[in-house]
């Protein structure tokens, strides 16, 4: 079960936290855990597209007046980071924070950090300001390869130009008949996040866009395998 790990801040009056990943007999599942022997590969042709979930990540929404020097210094003790500018995202380790809207941010993190730099965030800010930990409501998706904008392309109506969307932007818009926050990691990598109850749809979406390229398709165990033996995913335009 979740466990209520603050229990300190509910008698001095403030939010007692809690850690959302399930503790003891009952496991994690991340909203695509049943892909697992499901994830196609094409292999007809030099894959130009690699496709998988970075499953059970950290999501803590955080909002509050970016203008204020008081909070820009808050979120700076608490992470490690400055805010970053409108429509960028910053990282510092296995932290990454993103611009979602003037008031807005999205902090994507291991899992298991999550409660622990809710309430680092929690101490060092005051005033106006709101840390909601959304975890169990969305996921990270990678789509990587030479061919992976052109999936996109098809996908959205945003300019994904390089000259429009350089590396390290951040957009929210439309995809498919859903939507998702679009972060350019690299040249030819992309994070997408979407709502859990659309991460089926989002990603089926993506696996038939991608066949034309060539897509190997990984699982959320093969992707961990692969993250640990190389430390990233490298896309490779030959089979």
């Amino acid at each position: 079960m979740s466990d209520v790990i603050d229990i300190d801040a509910i008698g001095e009056g403030q939010v007692a936290v809690m850690d959302q990943l399930p503790s003891g007999e009952i496991p994690a599942e991340s909203p695509l855990h049943h892909l697992d022997s499901t994830v196609p590969t094409f292999t007809s042709k030099p894959a130009g597209v690699r496709l998988w979930e970075e499953a059970l990540k950290g999501h803590l929404v955080l909002r509050g007046n970016a203008e204020d020097p008081t909070f820009q210094r808050g979120v700076e003790a608490a992470l490690g980071m400055a805010l970053p500018e409108r429509l960028r995202s910053v990282q510092q380790g296995p932290l990454s924070l993103r611009w979602i809207a003037p008031d807005e941010w999205l902090l994507v993190c291991p899992g298991d950090q999550a409660a622990a730099l809710e309430i680092r965030l929690r101490r060092h800010l005051s005033g106006h300001f709101a840390v909601v930990n959304v975890s169990g409501g969305q996921t990270l998706i990678h789509l990587a390869g030479p061919d992976a904008a052109m999936v996109l392309k098809k996908s959205c109506p945003y300019d994904l130009h390089e000259h429009n969307f350089p590396i390290g932007k951040v957009v929210t818009t439309v995809l498919a008949k859903t939507q998702a926050t679009l972060c350019k990691i690299a040249a030819d990598q992309w994070e997408l996040v979407v709502r859990r109850s659309f991460a089926d749809y989002a990603w089926r979406w993506l696996v038939d866009a991608s066949a034309e390229y060539g897509l190997i398709g990984d699982t959320p165990a093969t992707a961990a395998q692969r993250r640990a033996s190389t430390g990233r995913h490298p896309v490779s335009s030959e089979t």
